[in-house]
């Protein structure tokens, strides 16, 4: 008995050291909400996360995805926080669907409190099948670094402890989808035999897939042409039937987001953004007209290049909706990847040469590999670099938590199995198999010292910060609760990820002549309030007699929370006369 299990720990050390590994990630990425979280302040730092929360919460308890305010209805659809859309009154998640299904599916079925600790789990999980998929492209070492890396990779943890975004949800399905993949290029022992194994993987692998897109739909613009190349390197190695099972469960996946999509949105298609929504329109119309252009019969050749090129010029602009800026891609990618994880960049560097060193004794596994990870990473690289994210209020703060590193998580991850080459390459060189241990334990703990210092403490949006910041954020919620009414309005700027849903919310600032008539519509109706930056006297009197004089409203503060906020209220200085919009 001894010996068999001797046996089985000699073969599978590795997999039993990352499932505790896997355990801690979940124990420390949790421990961040459990602390900072109480029963009656759940609040997130980012209005996605407080719209993915609010309704994943409302799915997971009435099945619903939209709910009525009727302050939002006599306002024009301005009472609702960053993150939801109001269409006559009715609020709904203007993000995707996926992890709101999937997470109040799951709290359906347990408690409503798992919700801030679901990421987590999956990330865990995450661990363990990144070790798996890895193990099946490189050598057993080589994936059983890399899973520890990830493990301990900022990124990961981060978003992980945020637990309410996408990405990492995203990132383990993928994984998932990606590891049940493999087997289907797996030979049948028999022709006359169905491949009853490689079919279930079909439909795992699809399953997977379609939750993972459905959880971010846009990262179709990479993933598309990641899983096209990929299916050509193994064309003759899938059956047909693998396909259509495939695809069959990837669209199963994404039918409660299209019935969600219809019932919300008015389209199977069609989500919560607008600019997406227009892109998809812009896209299919266009690519219409190249197909055209590239099959008809123009005048000459010449004219035929001339629309094609139209076509594609416009092609780019539809699917590159917020720009195509190399420069500023390659800028970002220098500040997110090269500068703020220079461990990991040139350590995957060094790998990816040795890697390409060996390319005679390739498998089609490893050109597989690299040529699709190169051109997703392109893709990503352009795609998501050309945008400019200011998610931290100092636009020149380049931290853990512009979104730019969520967005390349897959870059990231992708890099792994390289540095991971490069470390174990590097300790071959030690003849001594206890000096090769100890090198490659040094190196690896350096790495994952560096790197917890890093997310903990290491930029002004470190865990730790952020921790502290919710201290703070709970004395501000208190207060203003206190002092403001339950059917109130609150108008702010960056504080509506605070105060809602306890207060309701308008995202705006008083600069606005048709925004401030709105208010004072309001303010006949409901109490009315305004949380920024504290006035001057002067500032506040000039607003008073030029601008809210005209609307019958005036601004009057109630108490300053902290060194920089005030907040205030809208009263109306003469009754009951009729309120115009001049403007």
């Amino acid at each position: 008995m001894f010996k068999k299990l001797f046996n089985y720990l000699k073969i599978n050390w590795r997999g039993l050291i990352l499932i505790i590994v896997a355990i801690c990630f979940f124990i420390g990425t949790s421990s961040f909400n459990y602390f900072t979280q109480k029963d009656n302040f759940v609040k997130w730092s980012s209005p996605d996360e407080t719209a993915n929360y609010t309704f994943a919460k409302l799915y997971g308890k009435q099945n619903q995805l939209q709910f009525f305010e009727p302050a939002g209805f006599y306002a024009s659809d301005i009472v609702a926080p960053r993150s939801f859309r109001s269409d006559n009154g009715w609020l709904k998640p203007v993000s995707f669907l996926g992890i709101i299904l999937i997470y109040g599916k799951i709290a359906s079925f347990t408690s409503l409190k798992i919700i801030p600790f679901l990421t987590p789990v999956f990330g865990g999980l995450g661990i363990i099948f990144f070790y798996l998929l890895m193990a099946r492209i490189f050598s057993r070492r080589d994936a059983f670094i890399a899973s520890l890396l990830l493990a301990f990779f900022p990124v990961y943890i981060y978003y992980s402890a945020r637990s309410m975004f996408h990405n990492v949800l995203f990132i383990v399905l993928l994984i998932i989808g990606f590891y049940f993949a493999t087997f289907l290029s797996s030979k049948k022992i028999s022709k006359r035999l169905v491949d009853w194994k490689g079919l279930c993987f079909a439909a795992l692998s699809g399953g997977f897939f379609g939750l993972a897109i459905i959880t971010r739909t846009s990262e179709l613009i990479w993933l598309g042409p990641m899983l096209i190349i990929l299916w050509l390197f193994n064309i003759n190695r899938i059956s047909l039937t693998k396909i259509l099972i495939f695809i069959s469960f990837l669209f199963l996946a994404f039918l409660p987001v299209a019935n969600w999509n219809k019932v919300l949105y008015g389209s199977y298609w069609q989500g919560g953004y607008p600019e997406m929504n227009n892109s998809i329109i812009e896209v299919a119309k266009t690519s219409g007209n190249l197909a055209k252009d590239t099959l008809g019969k123009q005048a000459n050749m010449s004219e035929k290049y001339l629309l094609i090129k139209n076509s594609l010029s416009l092609l780019k602009k539809d699917i590159f909706f917020f720009g195509f800026k190399s420069d500023l891609s390659f800028k970002m990618f220098d500040n997110y990847f090269v500068k703020m994880f220079w461990w990991l960049f040139w350590l995957a560097i060094l790998g990816l040469l040795i890697f390409v060193c060996k390319i005679k004794h390739w498998k089609i596994k490893d050109y597989a590999y690299l040529f699709s990870y190169i051109i997703a990473s392109i893709i990503l690289l352009l795609y998501y670099g050309s945008w400019s994210f200011f998610d931290n209020p100092n636009k020149t703060s380049i931290t853990i938590g512009n979104s730019y590193t969520r967005y390349w998580l897959f870059i990231y991850l992708g890099s792994l199995p390289f540095v991971s080459i490069a470390i174990n390459k590097f300790c071959d060189l030690f003849k001594n198999k206890i000096l090769a241990v100890i090198a490659k334990s040094t190196i690896v703990l350096f790495i994952i010292f560096i790197s917890l210092v890093f997310v903990l403490i290491g930029s002004e949006e470190g865990l730790i910060p952020t921790a502290t910041k919710q201290v703070v954020s709970f004395e501000q919620f208190t207060r203003i609760l206190k002092l403001t009414e339950k059917n109130s309005i609150i108008i702010a700027r960056y504080h509506d990820k605070l105060l809602f849903p306890e207060r309701r919310i308008i995202v705006g600032l008083l600069d606005d002549p048709n925004m401030n008539y709105l208010y004072a519509k309001l303010a006949r109706v409901f109490p009315v309030y305004y949380y920024n930056f504290s006035f001057k006297e002067k500032d506040l009197n000039y607003l008073n007699n030029s601008k809210l004089s005209k609307l019958n409203i005036k601004l009057k503060p109630i108490t300053k929370i902290g060194e920089e906020f005030t907040l205030y209220k809208l009263e109306r200085v003469f009754g009951d006369r009729p309120l115009i919009n001049k403007f």
